[in-house]
This record gives structure tokens, C-alpha cells and sequence, in this order.
């Protein structure tokens, strides 16, 4: 993306130029639209949450810039011929109930013949020009949170290698699948300063997003982040996607490490993420009440890290 030329228009308030969630485009003073696109092979085995799951992951990246979704189009790669058509049909049902339940619709779409099954959603919002929540606006002194607990990519290469507990994929799936609307609107209230999702790259791959396209260093407490249950075991048995490893080559000389880091911790600090929680930067005055509304809607409100003047490396992770 580099050596592409960002388009120039007065109008176009976000770009791809600092790698953030979703374009913003103004309509006039009060409405601008936010669109976004993601898909990827399947990551479950049942079809049905396999729908689910990646609609609630093309959603993010419109509540990840304090949007409100209101279509979406379906994106469809199938292998017509070699697998039977009721499987489309179940990941079209579950990424239609997902997008009802968000308060969007489904407007159409676009489907291919693929050797590899594909799926996921082309979807667009609206947002306040006075309200859009970038990555960028990171400023020294905020607090951290995330709204979902990390290992999704070591429980999913569990499951794939049926190394995982039935409940454990259950609630991954669950996790995956749920949409991060209430986190959205509750960074928005509470006028959170930058925000982004954390997907394939990681944590630390989109904290590397954030603390670049703000000009910050960020700092993460381990001891205060969400994980999902057995991730660190199953991490230590080696279920670790090969996208982890990619993200680690990637970040190679931005992380700075303080104290003494458990290694199967450190490996989910770069684990691939599908559909995952939001990575919100808050002035500290407002914590105490974000923190009571994550709780009183059952997510996690720990202060996972903080925003300091850019120092030597872009990232730290505090061990303590």
C-alpha cells in the first residue's frame, strides 16, 4: 500500500493512508458514511457460525470507528460443484441474523465460483463528522482497554487439530459471533481519544498501528489483559497459527520488553485474531465510569495498558 497514491478529496475525512478501520467519507455537516469490506475462509466447521462470525467481524471495523451499520453486501466464494449448496445457504442465514441483529440489512451481494470457500460482507454506516473515532488520536496520559479476551487464533488451531474442549469452542465461537456494538457505543459516550479492533495482526500489531498513526508509544500490562480460557495452555502445546509468527517477523524491532514475560503470554500477545474486541484509548478523568458501564454490560474493564510520549520503540510490554 505504499507506494499507492492516497486518493485526495476535502470530503474524504479517513483514508487507508494510517492503515485504520474503515474509510469515512463526508456527506455534509452532520453525516458522513463509513464503509469497510473483509473476508477470509472459514475458521469454524458449522457454516451457521461461520456466518455469524465473520458478519460480527465485518461490523467491527464500522463500530471500531464509532459508526452505526446500515447495509451490508454479502461477498461469496464458492466451490459450486464440489460442495453442497445448503452449506452457502446456512453462512448466508447466520450473516444475515447478524446483521439484523446489528440494525443493519442485507442489501445484495456478489458471488464467484472459488476453488476455496470464501465469505464476508461489504458494509456501510453513517457517523458524525464531529464524533469519528480514529487511530490516530492516541494522546500520552490515556488508558487502554480491550473489550474481548485474546487466543482466538490459538483455540481456533486447536479446534482444527481437535485438541480443544466442546465448551471451549463453544465459547470461542460465542466470542467471535458477538458484535461489539455496546463497546462502540459506550467509547463514543465516554469520548475515547482512538480506537481500533484487533484482528489478524494481533494486539500488538494493531497497538503498532495506533501508536504509529499517533506518534505515541504504548505500553501493555500483561497482567491485566483478558484470555480466554486454556489459550495459554494450548499456546504452550504449540497451537499457534502460522499468522503469529508473521506478525513477530513484522514487528521485529518495535517491542520493547520490561520484566520477565511468560512465553506462551508473549506468543498471544501476537496471535491472530478474528472478530476481535476493540482497543480503545480513554483520558484517564473518564475511567472510573467506563470501567462501571463495560461492567454493568458484562465486558471485561481492566486497564490493560497506557499511552506515553513516543519513546525509543513504539511498543512496550510491561511484565508484572
Amino acid at each position: 500500500m505504499k507506494d499507492l497514491r492516497q486518493s485526495a478529496h476535502p470530503n474524504l475525512l479517513v483514508g487507508f493512508n494510517k492503515a485504520d478501520d474503515a474509510g469515512v467519507y463526508r456527506l455534509d455537516d452532520r453525516t458522513a458514511l463509513v464503509q469497510t469490506v473483509d473476508f477470509f475462509p472459514p475458521i469454524v466447521d458449522d457454516p451457521y457460525w461461520f456466518g455469524k462470525i465473520a458478519a460480527a467481524n465485518a461490523l467491527s471495523d464500522i463500530y471500531a470507528m464509532g459508526g452505526r451499520p446500515l447495509t451490508a453486501l454479502n461477498i461469496v466464494g464458492f466451490p459450486a460443484g464440489t460442495m453442497p449448496v445448503n452449506i452457502l445457504t446456512e453462512i448466508l442465514r447466520g450473516g444475515s441474523e447478524k446483521i439484523e441483529e446489528a440494525g443493519a440489512v442485507i442489501v445484495g451481494g456478489h458471488s464467484i465460483k472459488d476453488k476455496e470457500l470464501k465469505y464476508g460482507l461489504a458494509v456501510t454506516g453513517v457517523v458524525d463528522p464531529a464524533r469519528v473515532v480514529t487511530n490516530a488520536g492516541a494522546m500520552p496520559g490515556d488508558l487502554l482497554f480491550l473489550t474481548k479476551a485474546l487466543g482466538t487464533g490459538v483455540v481456533a488451531t486447536a479446534i482444527k487439530r481437535n485438541a480443544a474442549p466442546a465448551n471451549l469452542a463453544d465459547l470461542v465461537m460465542r466470542q467471535m459471533a458477538a458484535l461489539n456494538r455496546q463497546a462502540a457505543e459506550l467509547m463514543v459516550q465516554f469520548a475515547a481519544h482512538a480506537a481500533t479492533d484487533i484482528t489478524g495482526f494481533g494486539l500488538l500489531g494493531h497497538a503498532h498501528e495506533m501508536a504509529a498513526a499517533s506518534g505515541v508509544t504504548i505500553e501493555i500490562f500483561t497482567d491485566a489483559l483478558p484470555i480466554l480460557p486454556e489459550a495459554l495452555r494450548l499456546a504452550g502445546e504449540g497451537m499457534n497459527p502460522g499468522g503469529a509468527a508473521d506478525n513477530r517477523t513484522f514487528l521485529a524491532g518495535l517491542v520493547t520488553t520490561a520484566g520477565k514475560l511468560d512465553k506462551n503470554l508473549e506468543q498471544l500477545l501476537y496471535d491472530p485474531q478474528t472478530s476481535g474486541g476493540l482497543f480503545i484509548a480513554l483520558p484517564p478523568e473518564r475511567t472510573e465510569e467506563f470501567r462501571s458501564a463495560l461492567r454493568s454490560q458484562g465486558l471485561p474493564d481492566k486497564v490493560i495498558g497506557r499511552v506515553q510520549p513516543r519513546g525509543a520503540t513504539e511498543l512496550v510490554v510491561r511484565a508484572r
